[in-house]
């Protein structure tokens, strides 16, 4: 978001919260991507954000998937049990009330992160609900990289690159007909608390149907290869795709992660290097 926009989302988010009778002294901006993480203090609960215009929709579909899974003991963050469990609308700002959780390690250790994916992967199996599917977001990273408007500072060399990285994996990861279900969609550290109860997936806006080894293409090699039975072959496939998929983010117009271009540069270097595909994680710049 924009700092002007920032302003109105913890403001819309300060002003919710009150009007459900929770005590706001203080607000601490989380993470601000395409929505926006707050932290409300002293009633701690994390309220996440989001223009009615581009997020209501996910946003309310993120709410009903997480409140099943907390009836299936699944290891996701619930939402906060002080309200209504529901998407609120202040000011052109949809939001959800989330709990807080403190984190405990800094780093979480592989095999329980690999544990608590299978359990996660193993609610959203009970779930009957309509998702997209993960290779419609392959369809729109390939569109995004074919427009020039969208990423106009690739070059024709490393605009090719992408598109052929994409088509072709695109193509041999349909050819090999995995089982699919409904995947968490971006399970990678930045979407797992390390919490007192255990490990906790957050953010469910990318979730879709797709093969297991999908959602394992986001985390750390050590979680994939601890997770059972997955087709390893078919995890470095959908490494390639992450891949593309987050060097394409790195390079659109208006892209405001933290480490700019400097990581576009070395995603594209990392593509062009050809497989094995790394994780995501080991990816530096």
């Amino acid at each position: 978001m924009q700092a002007a926009e920032v302003r109105r989302a913890v403001a819309a988010a300060r002003s919710a919260a009150t009007a459900l009778d929770l005590a706001v002294d203080d607000a601490v901006v989380l993470n601000d991507s395409n929505r926006l993480v707050v932290r409300l203090t002293p009633c701690d609960i994390v309220a996440r954000v989001a223009p009615v215009t581009h997020h209501a929709g996910s946003a309310e579909r993120e709410v009903e998937l997480v409140k099943r899974l907390v009836q299936t003991d699944s290891p996701v963050a619930a939402l906060d049990a002080r309200v209504e469990p529901r998407v609120f609308v202040r000011d052109g700002f949809a939001i959800a009330m989330w709990t807080y959780f403190e984190p405990v390690r800094r780093a979480l250790p592989s095999a329980e992160y690999a544990h608590a994916l299978g359990r996660l992967h193993a609610g959203l199996r009970q779930m009957d609900v309509t998702m997209p599917h993960f290779m419609d977001r392959v369809v729109e990273t390939q569109q995004d990289v074919a427009n020039r408007d969208v990423t106009p500072d690739l070059t024709d060399a490393d605009r090719a690159l992408l598109a052929n990285v994409l088509r072709d994996l695109r193509g041999s990861i349909v050819e090999r007909g995995a089982p699919e279900q409904l995947l968490h969609g971006e399970p990678h550290p930045g979407n797992v608390l390390d919490t007192n109860n255990g490990p906790l997936f957050i953010d469910f806006e990318n979730t879709a149907h797709g093969p297991v080894e999908y959602d394992l293409a986001w985390v750390p090699k050590g979680v994939g290869d601890r997770y059972p039975k997955a087709d390893q072959d078919l995890v470095d496939e959908c490494r390639g795709l992450v891949l593309a998929i987050v060097a394409m983010h790195r390079w659109r117009l208006g892209d405001q992660h933290p480490s700019g271009r400097r990581s576009g540069v070395a995603f594209l270097d990392v593509l062009r290097a050809g497989p094995p595909w790394p994780a995501l994680d080991s990816v530096r710049w």
